[in-house]
């Protein structure tokens, strides 16, 4: 494999600085779940999104800050 020299280099970054790529955010992005979940527990999340009108990650930020708070 050969190497990039230093002028190439160069080259190279200074067209990309001046050029940036252009791309669809809303394609770009990668969900990857932080955790997984069972099957119960993700059509109770889903249920219960669709009576608040919140994202299941709202209802779990939510449940969290109530169980951190009782502990406090």
């Amino acid at each position: 494999m050969e190497t990039m020299t230093e002028e190439e280099a160069f080259a190279l970054d200074e067209y990309y600085t001046n050029n940036p790529p252009k791309v669809d955010p809303s394609k770009a992005r990668i969900r990857i779940p932080m955790v997984r979940i069972d099957s119960r527990t993700a059509e109770y999340l889903l249920s219960l999104s669709q009576t608040t009108h919140k994202t299941p990650e709202e209802i779990v930020s939510e449940l969290v800050r109530e169980r951190i708070a009782a502990t406090i």
